[in-house]
């Protein structure tokens, strides 16, 4: 494919955003390489918090700018959030002033350890960027999180700033306010750049598959409603069979034509790009500059013997045995978190199970994917503006039952800060994991990095409670605890087989191991194994299939279960039925 026409002459910033697993890391990561082979300084963030940008490129990331290995003007950084977190807290505590004493200060760092803070840092470092704390470089490139997390960081301009205007006295979750009062100049800056067509582009990335076109139509509108409408779509990993007679490959290739000939009509009138799907994966130097570069034809491959496992109607089996429980489904996005838990959710009803399936994930759709009604299953999701509105009311009715109307008003303002919708979400999410006590929940999470921030919410909330109970604590039950039982939660991670969906399980599965939280098994999603194919290019990708799934047998599972690639994605309970 010819390189790209934005790219050849880019803004100074381009986002890269996008459902999970569409390809933004990687198609982000060889923009960046192809602008420095042209003599080009290049910035390259990643404002995920659970970025892969340190695989992708060969070099170890930290949150200040690190020249990446045989590739001369391009640097390279992951905002971290704990330490933008730590480095917030500091500021904040700073402006406290001599007369504050040790206890004032221990308040307000307890009032700053909670999700939202890491939220409003993670920003504050990435709003420095779009104000130009780095300087010398013609283009900065931002990899960003899934979609929900990243509608939510580039509103967030637009939500404080809103906040903040006439609120002298800030939101009670965040401690003194002053630290956020004073950027909020910054904030206004930043809301200025970002709209600016002349200095920001944003790249829609999909795949030529239905969920991920929906979920960047809708993407496309909520940018524009920010006033972010310079955009530009990406279609990645585009399929063209390469010869006749192989019905996988054939239908592979009429589902993504037909995808694309059907794209909603705000996509359609965007200026558009397709990436073809690669035989290799995208991981090193040398596969990231392939990428826009035409491939050679490969030869075919001799698939290995037995690549093989256990479906997800073995899976099923086991989980159905105790009768009830928090079954929550991990991984990156676009690995098929929402397929694997909705099946696993019809599987429990068809064994006679009563199940409730939601979702914490702002973009997920498991309603779509079940698109049917099964006697015994309920399904529903966390909606953080219906959990939000809840939450206040609550608040109101309680706190500010006996209060004044003036005082009421008072309260009203400090709950419209942005940090209330963390805090109505986890209340929401403790709420549901409760339910498992004498049900089966079927939770499908958010990406990687959105719910380890929930999971920091939980920790939080955790370490309050017991500090608060003290030598009682043995009377309470905290979410976090109902996490680490094992009798009572089972976590699932999901990833496909391929390197960097597999790293970033392991990688995942290194942080619920640090909250004492252990996996109980591994799915691998979308196998071309055991399909027959006998295209070329499929069959070198089923060689690469071989190497990583004996990677995770090899000392990341406890269990591994295999799906299969299917052409027509598994949607309805008659197909969730059938995989289980």
């Amino acid at each position: 494919m010819p390189q790209a026409e934005p790219f050849q002459d880019p803004t100074r910033y381009l986002f890269f955003t996008g459902k999970g697993g569409v390809g933004k890391t990687s198609l982000s990561c060889a923009v960046a390489l192809s602008l420095a082979d042209a003599g080009r300084r290049v910035m390259l963030v990643s404002t995920d918090p659970a970025s892969n940008l340190d695989e992708m490129l060969g070099v170890a990331l930290s949150d200040q700018p690190k020249p990446v290995p045989d590739a001369p003007g391009l640097f390279a950084m992951n905002i971290d959030p704990d330490k933008a977190a730590e480095d917030y807290r500091i500021r904040v505590l700073d402006q406290m002033g001599p007369e504050a004493t040790d206890e004032d200060r221990a308040t307000v760092r307890e009032q700053l350890s909670g999700a939202c803070t890491i939220e409003i840092a993670a920003f504050d470092e990435f709003v420095g960027l779009l104000a130009g704390d780095v300087e010398g470089f013609d283009h900065v490139i931002f990899d960003t999180a899934p979609t929900g997390h990243t509608l939510r960081l580039l509103s967030l301009p637009r939500a404080w700033t809103g906040f903040l205007k006439g609120n002298d006295r800030g939101a009670s979750c965040l401690g003194p306010h002053s630290g956020l009062k004073m950027q909020e100049e910054r904030f206004k800056a930043a809301m200025a750049t970002l709209s600016d067509p002349g200095q920001t582009s944003i790249v829609l990335v999909t795949r030529a598959d239905r969920g991920a076109v929906r979920e960047a139509a809708r993407t496309s509108d909520e940018l524009r409603a920010l006033g972010l409408g310079n955009q530009r779509l990406v279609i990645n990993g585009v399929f063209h069979a390469s010869g006749q007679g192989d019905a996988v490959a054939e239908g592979l290739a009429r589902d993504h034509a037909a995808v694309i000939a059907a794209l909603p009509a705000n996509l359609a009138a965007l200026p558009r790009d397709e990436v073809p799907l690669r035989s290799f994966d995208m991981v090193g130097l040398p596969a990231l500059r392939a990428l826009f570069q035409d491939e050679r034809p490969v030869a075919a491959a001799v698939v290995p013997a037995g690549i093989d496992g256990a479906g997800l109607d073995a899976m099923v089996d086991e989980l159905a045995q105790p009768g009830r429980g928090l079954i929550m489904v991990m991984g990156k996005g676009g690995v098929g978190k929402t397929t694997v838990a909705a099946a696993v959710a019809v599987g429990l009803v068809k064994r006679g199970h009563k199940v409730h399936l939601t979702t914490t994930d702002p973009a997920a759709h498991v309603s779509l994917v079940v698109d049917g009604n099964l006697d015994g299953l309920t399904v529903d999701r966390i909606d953080p503006v219906v959990e939000t509105a809840r939450y206040v009311e609550k608040v109101l009715a309680t706190k500010g039952r006996d209060q004044d109307e003036a005082d009421r008003a008072l309260m009203r303002e400090d709950l419209a800060s942005p940090c209330t919708e963390e805090v109505a979400v986890f209340h929401a999410f403790s709420r549901i994991v409760a339910e498992a006590r004498g049900a089966f929940v079927v939770m499908d999470t958010a990406p990687t990095g959105h719910t380890l921030l929930l999971l920091d919410a939980t920790g939080a909330y955790h370490r309050q409670m017991t500090q608060d109970m003290g030598t009682v604590q043995g009377r309470i039950v905290t979410p976090l605890m109902r996490l680490q039982d094992p009798d009572y939660t089972r976590v699932i991670l999901v990833a496909l087989p391929e390197t960097t969906p597999v790293s970033e399980a392991a990688s995942l599965q290194d942080d619920l191991r640090r909250a004492r939280i252990e996996p109980w098994g591994w799915v691998v999603n979308r196998s071309l194994a055991r399909t027959g194919t006998t295209d070329p290019l499929l069959q070198r990708r089923i060689m690469g299939e071989a190497a990583q799934m004996a990677r995770i047998r090899n000392g990341l599972a406890r269990r591994m279960y295999l799906v299969p690639f299917l052409a027509e994605p598994p949607v309805g309970v008659p197909a969730l039925l059938s995989l289980t």
